[in-house]
């Protein structure tokens, strides 16, 4: 449900009583009962699924309807919409955690999450920089990547929340190798072929040849890209970032390899912000997320667009059967 501070809970609602989304999987929300409650009847949404305390969700195993499985983890009065709360942080924490061992269990075939808030994550005692890490810390996953895709476009991450001065340090050949690769089978389980792939470069016009930055596409990145090629990997790069997500670019490539956070999301965002779905990659689980925050300025208002959280349901749903 994510952070009941925020739009999490509007979105879940929406979920429960979207037609559509539900004919492809069946929703379970782990989260509040209060919260959920409260915010249907202020913005008059229905809710009619059944409730399962998380006690007894834990001893009875999966349904085969879409529920509520209620945590009791904040007591629902007390929540201000919109505002930073190290309890809501916890309750976030602990409906992502409950998620989680369901999945690792059976329960679930796959995790869809509403966003968090890292302050009060962070605020709560919980030092995970986002729900990616979370994940990988809980399943002992020994490699990963966050990947974001939409029709449009389609863009993995080798390093994720850090500083952008820390990331060149962050940048080995084995690392970017190890994020194509992951790339790669994810894209032949969405397209059902052989994946087309670009590899950005790290610097302005990916080096220009050495002259900006420490030759960091010479040293670490052409490496992997070379030695992924030699796979048989159809794969370009590293290609100078500012023409890489050109139209033309983007018509040939399934999904591109970007070195840092904001090198990936600025051109996702810009071209498809209300559809674009994250998944953490290398994971024994599927897992999927909207590509959205908290949205504080407009929780619990009735205008939060809950098309993100349909595709991450319907992503999930379409992995899961690509995995057999």
């Amino acid at each position: 449900m994510g952070d009941p501070a925020g739009i999490g809970p509007e979105l879940c609602l929406r979920l429960l009583d979207h037609a559509e989304t539900t004919r492809v999987a069946t929703p379970i929300v782990f989260g509040d009962t209060g919260i959920l409650r409260r915010v249907a009847q202020k913005l008059s949404l229905p809710f009619a699924a059944p409730v399962i305390p998380y006690a007894e969700w834990a001893a009875r195993g999966s349904i085969s309807q879409a529920a509520v499985v209620d945590f009791a983890a904040i007591e629902a009065g007390e929540v201000i919409p919109g505002q930073v709360d190290a309890r809501c942080g916890d309750a976030a924490y602990r409906y992502v955690i409950g998620a989680i061992d369901a999945a690792l269990a059976g329960q679930v075939d796959a995790v869809a999450t509403a966003p968090l808030h890292k302050e009060a994550l962070h605020a709560a005692g919980h030092d995970f920089p986002g729900h990616t890490e979370i994940f990988v810390t809980r399943m002992r996953a020994e490699k990963s990547c966050m990947m974001l895709t939409a029709p449009e476009i389609t863009c993995s991450l080798v390093t994720v929340h850090v500083g952008l001065g820390e990331v060149a340090a962050l940048l080995t050949t084995e690392r970017i190798r190890e994020v194509i690769d992951l790339t790669a089978s994810a894209m032949r389980r969405l397209r059902g072929r052989e994946p087309r792939l670009a590899v950005c470069g790290l610097n302005p016009h990916a080096g220009e040849g050495g002259l900006f930055g420490q030759q960091e596409e010479e040293r670490i990145i052409a490496p992997a890209v070379e030695a992924a090629r030699a796979t048989g990997l159809t794969i370009e790069g590293p290609l100078s970032p500012d023409t890489a997500f050109l139209p033309e670019r983007r018509r040939r490539t399934d999904a591109y390899v970007c070195m840092y956070h904001d090198q990936g999301l600025i051109p996702l965002k810009a071209l498809a912000f209300d559809s674009a779905i994250n998944t953490t990659l290398g994971l024994p689980v599927v897992r999927t997320s909207v590509d959205h925050g908290t949205a504080f300025d407009i929780a619990w208002q009735g205008v939060a667009n809950p098309s993100s959280l349909y595709e991450a349901v319907r992503l999930a749903a379409m992995l899961c059967v690509a995995d057999g």
